[in-house]
Order: C-alpha cells, then structure tokens, then sequence
C-alpha cells in the first residue's frame, strides 16, 4: 500500500489503485496525509476544503466523506500495513507508517543525498527522489487555504531539488545534464531567479555562451514587463561572470533556494546509507581532542551484516539520533526483526563516528546461556582501549569510571547488543561527549531514555517488497524473477521479520529443486508454519522462546491467551475476557508484553499481535483454547448488547443471554449514542471474525447472536453489504433449531435484502418470519415480522395485505405495550393509507405515531412522520399546512443528519413549489447521499 500526494491524490494497492472518488475526498485524505499521526480538528479540515465559506452542513459533509474513506481502507486490508482512520474527539488521525506516504520519503532521499561523500551517489538520491513525482502536488484534490499553501511548499522543495540535482551534475562537470534538467523547470516557471541564473550558467559551462546570454536577456525582458523590476543579484553575478570571460568552475551561484545543502564535505557513508555528522552546525573534528584522524585500530565489531537491504528510514534515523553530544541510541524491536543487522549496518558504514575506535558487546539479555558478568565486558573494552591487564580495577563500580575517563577525549562508537535493561547498560556508557553509544533490546528501555536521554529508534518488520529483495539476496534474483508472486506471498507469511525470512531462504537454497510456491503452500497452514521457519537452532520458534522466558507469570499467561483470541486486536476489555482477568490486570500485562514488543500498540487502549507471535502464543497452552474462545465471545455479546442499549435506548431488547453465558468482570461503558456507533464501526471485523469462530467451534447460540446485536449499525448503514454476516447467522438460528432467532434474523436480513433491491429473495423469507415468531411465542418479533414483509407487498402493489400487515403489526405492539414498535408500525401505516389515497387515516395514524414518539430520541422518524402529514394535508387540499409540515420535517432531518429523510420531503417540496431555496437543499442533500459533499 503506497498514499501518493506528489501527482495526483491515490492510494496504491496490490489490486490498483482504490475508488477516491470526488476532489473533495481526495483533498480530505491529503489534510490527514499531510498532518498523519497527528489529530486533525474538524475546524482545520472545514478550512482545507472550502475556506472562508463552508456550507452549513459542513461536519456531515466531512463525516461523510471520513466514512467512506474508511470504507475504502477497510476493504483494502489497510490495517495489515498498520493503516487506521481513527475518529479523536472533534478530530480525525490517520494513522499511517511514514515508509508508505511518498512524501515523506521524498524528504528522507533528501537528506540522504546531501548526506553523501561524492557527487555520483548524490546524483543517484536526488534522481530517486525527483521520480517520485508524477504530476503537480495534490493534484486531483479540491484545495483551499492551507492545502493550497502546502501544495506550494511542496512544488518548492521540488525546484530546490530540481537545482540541487543540476549542482550535482555540475559538480561531475555534466554540464549538458544539468542544463537540460533546468531547462524544463525554467520554461514552467519563467520568473523564478534561481532556476534562470543556473541554467544560464550551466549553458555557459557547457560551451553554450550564446544560449547563456539569450536566456539572461529573455528573463531580463520579462522581469520589467511582468513585475518592473531588474534582474536579482543571482542573475546579475552569472552575467557579469559571462561577460568577464571568467573560468567555468562546477560550484554553482551563491543564495537561492537550495543553497543550505552545499556544507562543507563530510566523512563518512557509503552508498545509500548516511552519514554521522549533525544535521546542523559544523562537523566535530578529531583534532580538537588532539587525536589523530586515522582510525584507531581497536575494533570490537562483529563482520557487516550479508545481504542487508532497505531500512533507509532507520538508518537515516539513527543518523539523526547519534547527533548531538553524548548521544545514547535505542534500536528496540521485536525477537528477529534485525536489530543487530541494522547496528552493524550503520556502524560498518559511518567510519566518521569512530576514528578513535569500535567497541563491541553482546549482553546476551534474552540467551539461554546467561548475561555475561558486567567486570567482563568492562574489562574487555578496557583491555582494546590499552589499559595492562593488572590495571584493570576488579569493581564493576572503578572499572566503570576507569573507563568513563578514558573515553572523555575520544570519539568512540560503543554497540551494546541485545540488552535486557536499562540498569545494565548505564555503567557500559562512556564518558567523552563525542562518543556515541548504541543499544539494542527487545524491550524499549524507558529507564534508560529517562535517565540518559536514550533517542529510540524503534524497528518494525520489512514491507514485501524489502522482504522479496532480503529473499533474492540469498537465492538470487533469477529465482525470485521466476516466481515473483510466490517470492511476494512468501515474505508476507513470514511476516515481514528478518528472522522468519532468513530461514525461509535457507530451506530454499539447500533444496533448488523445491519451488517458491510450493514452500508458500505450506507456510500458508498456520498449524505448521513455524515448525517451516525453524532450522538448526534458529528460527523464530526459539527467538520467542527467550523472549517470553522473561516475562512474570501474569504476563506469560495473558500472551497464551492472546494466541486464542480469533480477531485482529484487542483492547484491555477483551484481554481481560481472555484470561480471566480485569481490564487493569489486563492493562499491567499488555504494556510488559508490549515493552518485551510481543504485542503493539497501535492506537491508545489498541493492540495487535504479528501473525508468528499469535502462531507462538497459541502454542504455549493450547488446551485453553475453548475456554478463552467462549470467554472472549461473550465479551463481545456483552458489549455489544451495551452499545445497542445506548445506541437505540428505545428498542426492545433482541433476546435473552445464553444460560451459560460468561458474564466479564466488566463491560466497557459508552457514554452516548456516537460512542456506541463508533465502537460497533470499528469492531465490525473482528465481530465477524468472532461469529465465524464460533461457528467454527459449534457454538451457534453465540454466532447469530454477535450478529444480531450489530442491529443499530445495520440499520444506520443498510446498504454496507451485511447479507452475508446475516446468511451466517441464518444458519447458525436454524443449526440451533431456534425459531426466536430465526424469525429475528429473519427479519433483519429480509429488510437489509429489501433495501438492496433483492426484493424477490426478501420477500420469500419474509414470509416465513412471522409464523415462527408466533411459535416461538415472541410477538414484538411477530409485529416486526409483519412491518418489513408488508413493506415489501407495498412495493410490489399488493397494497391491501400491506395494510392488513401493518395493522395488525399495530395491534400487537399496543398489547404489548412497546411504544417504539408501535411507532415504527404506525409511520408505515401512514405512509400506505396515503398510498391507497387515504389521506384522513393516514393524518389520524401519523398524529398517533407523533404523540408516542420522545423527539430527543427519535429525530428520523418524526422527520419521516411529519413528511406524511404534510403530504397527507397536500393530498387535502391544505396547501399552506401542506408545505409548513414539509418544510419542518425537511429541516429536522438536515438538523439530524439523516439526509435519505431530507431528500423525500424536498422532494415532495418540489412537487408543489419552486422556491428555489427548496431545488438548493435538495440538491445539497442529494450531493451527500451520493458522497459528492
């Protein structure tokens, strides 16, 4: 998945790229992008899209468009690449890896090529960079206000970069080169001084004076007739030096944009990888500490790492973090994620960090053979830095600051490896304020960035496409070209980790005769999957083994659990659920095991497990199992029965629990509707997930019944493809032999079918709703039965058993005194005696309806009530009332949000009006409806 700001608004992925749909959308998504991880105001977006003159209805517009964006990344799979649209209070995050905005990554080639040592490597960054573009920034994006502002920030680091690219081609003495990439950028943009200045000299250098000097007086020309202004001193010194005859020299002009990039060069960094030295300020040198710039010859470290690829985010990032004085750096990551491969990586190929040497010590935090004693490790680094071995202090306490002195004039790189805690790492520190020190650990060592201003550089798995090249560098590259998908589909079960992807290749390459393929068929069985990525003694069955080794008893214990859970994430609700447990527990033993980077966080109070952990975790007590399932199902009826009750707090109840329904030490609360709405949202997926699973194990009564309580967000969103959660749960009602839940289901899914315009299918179950509902003696079930089944014969003109449908509907709801389903069958009713040109009933069962009804609760259908009775007065010939009425139930609905209301009475406005104040309204409601905001 890639999000492309740099051209044209997109979202790439495997498939292509996703629907956006209007410009409007697009410049949404672009303020998120722009502003990703960080909560965007509502204020700021309304600003973004229409700026000073925002419609009324603003906010909808926006939650409009949020949704269906979400929409759209759900059905992408975004959450696998750790994509989530998260609604924060009055604001929006999306979250999103910074490896997957091309944006940023732009940014990052950037700072790698001024990084380089020679003009070559810079050359090959800024041209990496530049092809990242595909047509003007936010292209496709309706932009206003500070979109517009960005979208000219972003053409202008483009130019700098266009300039930055021809001084390096100047600098290789391509003069030619670098005068045909501004040639291009200077016809775009005429009047902008520094393109035409470098281009003119570039010319010149190039052996082409007479172009030079036409280009100077063209651009000369315009600047008076366009702005009245002479040439700036830019343009002025590139003309004098031509007129001079000076020498054609490869440093380019001085000031414009850009020009902060031509430092003094430094050392350090090979290809694609950076350099050491600060980002700003001037580079520390060894002479100032009165040592040699050669490089001492103590070097502890290990060899370079073979077949190492991508990780130029981190890299560049460690980068950043060794600047500064003192500097400690905090590589932490989950077991096999490449932790000391991206050390060595970075240490092997910044010489100009450490010209006074390279110490080198595996702590052995998570080893079976044990950590090394403290006295040892100092005693080794002492020993490389010269000292006799009989002055070597036996205290940890004295050979610590034996070696804090020594190092105080040094400019040394210390790489502790695979520490457990920050307590064992603080006497290893040096003391020169020049030294920088690295760390590596699974877990994220707070301590140590508390107390020593540790700068973490935290390590996530590798995308696919890094995972097939770190494949190809061990098979090769003609075997990944012949199996390319295979190559893609094998880095994404092993998940991204180094570790699983390094066995995997090493299996391969002993066996040339197996195919990619075939490998990826039987990692695809998670029942075998991690026995595939164990060889020898390594693999990633053993990496976790240390790790979980670690962790206290309730810890260890939570993970196990874990393994069993059957959705996506968790919250401390859901964990608690899991181990029997209570949400604070729950919480302790999550931050452990996310500080040991067995689980992630991913929002506040939202985890996820990687595919092998959960392999793992499943494994360590397997004959839970059953029990954390029906533990963790019940949870979620639970729940959702809690949100249902705030969601719809006027509905009947859907059913009684289970008799032997687990009740959870506690069931999240929600303080509102919106609440109860947004946690339905964003556990829709693992709802599923959860039904399926307890199917799977048998446990019907549990599946239809997770399915059912999702009623209010059915409802809300009819047409979001529920049928076949509801097919599920069909099953599973009549698996059970249950004909309660049958009829419910029944009911719901005939409706959800009417709405898609399957009416022939809704019809056929339908009619089978109400006579189970009599068996099973459940008569609100009955009336509701007979509400959506006459709702359909209306619709297909059988209008007299409509009515007939409807009353008795009516009837049975009065006698069992449910003022919400007798409300919802009398606003049927209604509608079908105006139908049947029966305004007078329609009035009276309208009015009836009306009086039920506590407004606060039921915005929508007072809204769809008072249309009925405006158009029942109009069918009456009360013409003024008529409209009065219309008008009313029009604005309600606006007020509400509920725009599908909003267009029926508007239209039935239009009818008998030409107000043109009713065809804009109705226009806007009709453009949020369609997403066209």
């Amino acid at each position: 998945m890639e999000f492309r700001l740099l051209g044209t608004v997109s979202v790439d992925t495997r498939t292509g790229p996703l629907p956006l749909g209007p410009a409007k959308r697009r410049g949404l998504l672009a303020a998120l992008l722009l502003s990703a991880n960080t909560p965007v105001p509502v204020a700021r977006l309304t600003d973004s899209l229409w700026g000073e003159a925002p419609p009324l209805r603003a906010r909808g517009v926006i939650q409009g468009h949020v949704s269906r964006l979400r929409a759209l990344l759900t059905g992408a799979e975004a959450e696998a690449y750790g994509v989530e649209l998260l609604t924060l209070d009055d604001a929006y995050v999306l979250r999103v890896p910074e490896t997957l905005l091309d944006y940023q990554r732009f940014e990052e080639l950037l700072m790698l090529a001024r990084q380089q040592r020679g003009p070559t490597d810079t050359v090959r960054m800024l041209d990496e960079a530049l092809s990242l573009w595909q047509g003007p920034a936010l292209g496709g994006a309706f932009t206003e206000g500070p979109l517009q502002a960005a979208a000219h920030t972003l053409e202008e680091s483009r130019l700098a970069t266009v300039e930055e690219l021809a001084r390096a081609y100047g600098n290789l003495g391509e003069h030619h080169r670098a005068a045909s990439v501004l040639r291009s950028e200077a016809v775009a943009h005429p009047m902008r001084e520094s393109l035409a200045a470098a281009l003119i000299l570039a010319l010149y250098r190039a052996g082409r004076q007479s172009e030079a000097l036409d280009w100077f007086h063209r651009t000369r020309r315009l600047l008076a007739d366009e702005l009245g202004i002479d040439p700036g001193h830019e343009l002025a010194d590139a003309y004098a030096l031509i007129l001079r005859g000076g020498p054609r020299p490869c440093a380019s002009p001085g000031g414009g944009p850009g020009a902060a990039a031509r430092e003094p060069e430094r050392p350090g960094g090979g290809p694609g990888v950076p350099g050491t030295a600060a980002a700003s300020g001037p580079p520390r040198t060894a002479a100032a500490h009165g040592t040699s710039l050669v490089p001492h010859p103590t070097d502890l470290l290990p060899r370079a790492p073979r077949g190492f690829h991508g990780r130029n985010a981190e890299l560049a990032a460690l980068t950043r973090a060794a600047a500064g004085e003192a500097p400690v750096c905090l590589v932490t990551g989950p077991a096999g994620v490449g932790k000391t491969s991206l050390a060595l990586q970075w240490a092997h190929h910044n010489p100009a960090a450490c010209p006074d040497g390279r110490l080198f010590a595996d702590l052995r935090g998570f080893s079976e053979t044990g950590e090394p004693a403290l006295i040892d490790v100092l005693r080794e680094f002492l020993l490389a830095l010269g000292v006799a071995p009989r002055r070597v202090p036996e205290s940890v306490t004295a050979a610590a600051a034996l070696f804090r002195a020594l190092t105080d004039r040094r400019r040394l790189l210390v790489v502790l490896d695979n520490a457990r805690d920050s307590a064992t790492v603080r006497p290893l520190l040096p003391g020169g304020t020049d030294c920088v020190t690295l760390v590596t650990s699974r877990h994220r060592l707070e301590g140590l960035i508390a107390s020593d201003a540790a700068r973490p550089v935290p390590l996530d798995t590798l995308e696919p496409r890094d995972g097939t090249a770190l494949l190809a560098g061990v098979l090769g590259e003609e075997r990944i070209l012949a199996e390319p998908v295979a190559a893609r589909r094998l880095a994404e079960l092993c998940g991204g980790l180094p570790l699983a992807l390094r066995v995997t290749a090493a299996r391969l390459a002993g066996r040339p005769q197996w195919t990619l393929a075939g490998l990826a068929d039987e990692l695809a069985d998670e029942r075998s999957r991690l026995t595939f990525l164990d060889v020898d003694d390594t693999g990633v069955s053993a990496a976790l083994r240390l790790t979980v080794q670690q962790l206290p008893a309730d810890a260890a214990r939570q993970l196990a659990r874990l393994g069993h859970h059957p959705g996506s994430h968790f919250d401390p609700y859901t964990c608690a659920a899991l181990a029997g447990t209570d949400p604070v527990s729950a919480t302790a033993a999550l931050e452990r095991l996310g500080s040991a980077h067995l689980v992630t966080e991913t929002a506040p109070g939202r985890w996820v497990l990687h595919d092998l952990v959960r392999l793992y975790a499943r494994g360590l007590d397997p004959s839970s199992g059953p029990e954390a399932l029906i533990s963790v199902l019940d949870h979620y009826i639970a729940t959702a029965l809690a949100a249902a009750d705030t969601a719809e707090p006027g509905g009947e109840p859907c059913f009684v629990l289970p008799e032997d329904h687990h009740r959870p030490a506690a069931v999240r609360d929600f303080a509102d509707r919106t609440a109860a709405m947004r946690w339905l949202a964003a556990e829709r997926d693992d709802l599923a997930r959860a039904a399926v699973a307890a199917r799977s194990a048998r446990l019907h009564d549990r599946a239809w019944r997770i399915i059912l309580l999702q009623w209010p967000q059915v409802v809300w969103r009819v047409r979001d493809s529920w049928a076949p959660l509801l097919e599920l749960a069909l099953d599973s009602a009549r698996a059970e032999k249950d004909p309660y839940a049958e009829s419910r289901v029944l009911n719901l899914l005939g409706w959800v079918l009417t709405e898609e315009g399957r009416t022939t299918e809704a019809l056929t179950l339908l009619e089978l709703s109400p006579g189970l509902a009599r068996r099973a003696r459940d008569r609100l079930g009955e009336a509701t039965a007979l509400i959506n089944l006459a709702v359909v014969q209306a619709g297909q003109g059988e209008l007299d058993r409509a009515l007939e449908g409807c009353g008795r509907a009516v009837t049975l709801a009065r006698e069992e005194k449910d003022r919400h389903t007798e409300m919802l069958a009398l606003q049927h009713l209604a509608r079908m005696q105006l139908s049947d040109r029966r305004p007078e009933d329609a009035l009276e069962s309208a009015h009836t309806a009306l009086a039920l009804g506590p407004e606060h609760e039921e915005a929508a259908r007072r809204s769809l009530l008072l249309a009925v009775t405006g158009e029942a007065r109009l069918a009456l010939g009360e013409q003024e009332e008529g409209i009065q009425l219309l008008d009313r139930a029009a604005e309600e609905a606006e007020r509400a949000g509920y725009d599908e209301g909003a267009v029926r009475a508007l239209e039935a406005l239009l009818r008998v009006s030409a107000r043109a104040e009713y065809r804009t309204r109705h226009a806007q409601a009709l453009g949020r409806l369609t997403d066209e905001g």
